[in-house]
């Protein structure tokens, strides 16, 4: 270069910071070979210990004739989970992990429900490496998305059948493990079910979801599903994927246990038994019963047309309350509140409103909120259905009195059988077993029996009354769920019947149909009030229930962290 050039003003791309320097030879691939800040340029070598003072005086300087372990080879570019080229164990930072290490949480020997439900509530890192419980001929395994749809389908009939949302993900859990699918996270909304696995951490998650549509009261399939999941988790049970399906099918082809006729007459048993134990005679439990079998039959008949549940229920409320109009109307002397109060007894979402707080109680929030606004758009068309039927008869002159108080009849043995019949009747609608309508019949009689000592012949408040029982009722329900390693519903939801807040409810709308607001809603929130009872004290006892067993992780921080996991922590 003449001194000429060199005067001459330089471009642009001369002046670049980037623009090699000269005298500097670029690379043979004609690209930069160094990007990284912090790589060792080339030529510079890294030193290494010679065995110096300042070197052999640290206390964490190697032992002498131990050489440092070699560098793994570097991974290929790309990859976020690959171990870094100046990783080394030997100089590895301090780990978080306790001085006392992690605790061990004891998962053998109790109920698969237990053991799933203990990790779910477990971090991920933390849960014990899954024991494949069923075998197969081929090494590999079964097909990963075809496991995870049949924990889909065994989770959408759960979930349709009123299960509630953590029974639905910790049986969802177990079949993912029984086939040795590890890091599996379940998710259970109102509708929506979905699951994740990931195989490992370097590969893409397989995640699949399914949405419940439809929802039918079968305490029977809901059985059958629990025994199949049950069977799963058993080691010595050998179950393939094909005979899981088949399993399945047989499930959704099998009829209801009980004809439609045989429904239709529980419904109006249910009516009547209710009409008793709010102080009816013999003709009242007559009217309630064909009230509410008249009613049972309309709303079959909307069902087929294809109305939503909304107005069968506004369509089923309608004849018990004609019938007792008409009754008070003749001046027929009975109680005409009691024939209305029997027929609500039957179209109450005890059900509903027991799985929607169990859900809230738990953690679950969504679930439970859609399942309490389901609960209220139950309640609205019973509210609808009977004030209807309330403001024509108020404007035919009948006297429907909203300060009478209902009794409870002067023969507790008389009470004790209407509540077992009561509870007899709801099991067989919720098509139940037959082998389990015997033990929920005694437990309704038990919950109607301490219901009646607390509130009738020690007059304590009706909500501490009502709480006791049902949290009784939770509590044997629980028991003898794990017994038979099945669900609880059928032991509980049916047993609650008794105290079911009907009468509450029916005087409640009565005062609001005769224009009396103020006296209507403190009456409605009565009957709120002692359905949240309800609802607490069934969950409340299958908490208490549990103290009762080995429950895994109990004595252990594991525990702990299960019992915290609904106050954020």
């Amino acid at each position: 270069m003449t001194e000429a050039e060199d005067r001459k003003p330089q471009s642009d791309e001369a002046r670049s910071a980037f623009r090699q320097p000269g005298g500097v030879a670029a690379p043979a691939d004609g690209e930069s070979s160094t990007t990284s800040e912090f790589e060792i340029p080339q030529g510079l070598a890294v030193p290494r210990p010679t065995g110096t003072e300042s070197e052999t005086t640290s206390e964490f300087a190697l032992p002498e004739g131990l050489d440092a372990p070699p560098a793994a080879p570097p991974e290929g570019e790309g990859s976020a989970f690959a171990t870094p080229s100046t990783y080394s164990a030997w100089t590895a930072p301090t780990t978080f992990t306790p001085a006392s290490g992690f605790p061990a949480v004891n998962l053998t020997d109790v109920p698969w429900q237990d053991r799933m439900r203990a990790m779910l509530r477990m971090p991920v890192a933390e849960r014990p490496a899954p024991e494949t419980a069923q075998r197969h001929d081929d090494e590999t395994g079964p097909a990963v998305p075809r496991v995870l749809d049949l924990t889909l389908r065994i989770g959408e009939l759960l979930l349709a059948g009123g299960e509630g949302a953590e029974d639905v993900e910790a049986a969802m859990f177990a079949v993912c493990r029984s086939y040795g699918l590890d890091r599996c996270e379940p998710n259970v909304t109102f509708t929506l079910l979905s699951i994740s696995h990931q195989p490992s951490l370097v590969e893409d998650p397989v995640t699949a979801s399914r949405t419940v549509r439809r929802r039918g009261t079968d305490y029977t399939r809901l059985a059958a599903v629990f025994h199949l999941v049950d069977d799963l988790s058993d080691p010595d049970t050998n179950i393939s994927l094909e005979e899981a399906y088949r399993r399945l099918a047989e499930m959704r082809r099998n009829r209801h246990p009980y004809p439609t006729w045989v429904l239709t007459t529980a419904s109006g048993l249910l009516a009547g038994a209710a009409s008793v134990l709010v102080g009816g005679g013999l003709t009242v439990f007559v009217a309630a019963m064909l009230g509410s079998m008249l009613g049972d039959r309309l709303a079959w008949l909307c069902a087929g047309r294809g109305l939503p549940e909304f107005y069968q229920f506004a369509v089923a409320a309608m004849p018990p309350a004609a019938m007792g109009v008409a009754l008070t109307v003749t001046h027929v002397d009975v109680k005409a509140s009691a024939v209305i109060t029997g027929g609500l007894f039957a179209l109450l979402p005890g059900r509903a409103l027991v799985a929607g707080v169990q859900d809230g109680l738990t953690g679950f929030y969504i679930t439970a909120s859609a399942r309490l606004l389901e609960v209220m758009y139950f309640f609205v068309s019973i509210v609808a259905g009977v004030l209807i039927v309330l403001y024509f008869g108020v404007q035919l002159g009948a006297e429907l009195n909203p300060d009478a108080a209902l009794g409870t009849g002067d023969e507790p043995v008389v009470q004790i059988g209407a509540s077992m019949l009561l509870s007899l009747a709801f099991a067989i609608l919720l098509q139940q077993e037959r082998s389990t309508v015997l033990a929920v019949t005694l437990n309704g009689g038990v919950a109607w029996s301490v219901y009646g000592a607390m509130h009738i012949a020690g007059g304590i408040s009706p909500v501490a009354s009502t709480a006791a029982a049902a949290g009784l009722v939770g509590l044997f329900g629980q028991l003898m769920s794990r017994y038979r390693f099945a669900s609880a519903l059928p032991y509980t939801t049916a047993a609650i019947g008794p105290l079911l807040p009907g009468s509450a409810t029916y005087f409640g709308l009565l005062a609001i149909a005769q224009s009396e607001v103020d006296r209507g809603l403190v009456s409605l929130s009565t009957a709120v009030a002692l359905a949240m009872a309800i609802a607490i004290g069934v969950n409340l006892g299958g908490e208490i229930s549990r103290l009762f067993l080995k429950v895994p992780g109990a004595a252990s921080a594991a525990g702990r962290r299960a019992a915290k996991r609904t106050r954020g922590f």
